[in-house]
């Protein structure tokens, strides 16, 4: 790949990547609650599920979903399913007890797989991903390069803006973390979380294929 054209991918992806979506508040929200650990695991479910979605985009997987409404419709229905669940249960969840801290850095391995696990389904099942990276990756591509070699850029391009850009949101949520446990608006915060993942449930069930 060119340098300039890995430049305009390098700044087309990290705009889209500074606005929050599910995998922004699932990385913040996880950090918030169990520490760094947690958001370590959950940039690691991320970022596989980012690798699995660009291998399929380059083997043409991503199309061919595109083009079978039955099969889009039934990962579009489990990636919406999956956000509202999240959010249900942020909003209805048992709460932490009063005298507990909001982050709990001491996470088992057992647990920190399954936050992982977590990540890797919010966004492996978001067919919105699917959608964009089918569209914008392949405007990137050189024809007389290799496609396995641009792929392999891209993707270490994209792993490596999330990893700066969701650890910024995470950095600025445990300064600002610390401020609103101690004004006790964790409730608060822990609602809007919910509220916020069950919209963009609602809204993910609204996508179109094309």
């Amino acid at each position: 790949m060119a340098l300039h054209l890995w430049f305009t991918f390098f700044l087309a992806y990290l705009a889209t990547t500074l606005t929050p979506g599910p995998n922004v508040l699932l990385v913040v929200r996880n950090a918030l609650r169990h520490g760094p650990a947690a958001m370590g695991a959950t940039l690691i479910g991320n970022l596989a599920a980012q690798l699995l979605v660009t291998t399929g985009v380059a083997l043409g997987v991503g199309a061919l979903l595109i083009a079978m409404p039955t099969a889009f419709l039934a990962l579009k229905i489990v990636g919406a399913g999956y956000l509202i669940y999240l959010g249900m249960r942020q909003l209805f969840g048992r709460r932490p007890g009063a005298g507990s801290s909001v982050t709990q850095p001491t996470l088992s391995r057992v647990a920190n797989w399954r936050i992982a696990g977590e990540a890797f389904l919010v966004s492996a099942s978001n067919p919105k991903t699917m959608i964009f990276l089918c569209a914008f990756l392949p405007q990137f591509l050189q024809p007389e390069r290799s496609v396995t070699l641009q792929f392999t850029v891209m993707y270490l391009t994209i792993a490596t803006i999330v990893v700066v850009v969701h650890s910024l949101y995470c950095f600025t949520a445990f300064r600002f973390g610390k401020r609103l446990r101690a004004m006790g608006w964790v409730a608060a915060l822990r609602r809007l979380t919910g509220a916020l993942f069950i919209g963009l449930g609602v809204r993910l069930l609204t996508v179109r294929a094309v």
